[in-house]
């Protein structure tokens, strides 16, 4: 019986859940890489993100000097915050090693590719951006991927249907 309260505690824990799921992304793009980034946030943008005042479905990161920025993210204000709030949509820096920059964000850049964040979320306290390195989907190949979507979907039923019969 103890170990199921701490499963529920660990999937309740506020230091290590997920906050927001770009779901557009996995339909629009074809997912190449992923990787993990830390962000530079204020006090206030933080406990906005814990409250879940935030999107990221139509924002993007890009390289600018040497530094991964992440653009168009909103973070709704945080109320108690009063003066000292932020601005919901500035640029935020994303934190990653030199060599992580250089490895994924100059070959989106070089193979025509961009940068998608694809999730946030907290990992023992701190604030997490799951960064794709992404191919855009013509309209076909979006058809295409829902086709065989549909399909799994009707064989997983239909063999989970003949499993119950036997």
């Amino acid at each position: 019986m103890a170990d199921k309260k701490k499963k529920n505690n660990k999937n309740n824990d506020p230091n290590n859940q997920t906050v927001a799921v770009n779901r557009r992304a996995r339909h629009d793009y074809e997912i190449l890489d992923e990787i993990e980034c830390g962000i530079v946030l204020h006090g206030s943008e933080v406990k906005s993100i814990r409250n879940s005042q935030i999107s990221i479905e139509e924002s993007f990161a890009h390289t600018q000097n040497g530094e991964l920025w992440l653009q168009g993210c909103h973070i709704g204000e945080y109320p108690q915050a009063n003066v000292m709030n932020h601005i919901p949509r500035r640029h935020r820096k994303l934190l990653l090693h030199r060599k992580e920059i250089r490895k994924f964000a100059e070959a989106a850049k070089q193979k025509g590719l961009t940068l998608v964040p694809l999730s946030v979320y907290f990992r023992r306290g701190l604030v997490k951006v799951k960064v794709g390195v992404a191919r855009g989907r013509k309209l076909h190949d979006k058809r295409d991927k829902l086709k065989k979507d549909a399909a799994q979907r009707e064989m997983k039923a239909a063999m989970a249907k003949n499993l119950g019969r036997r």
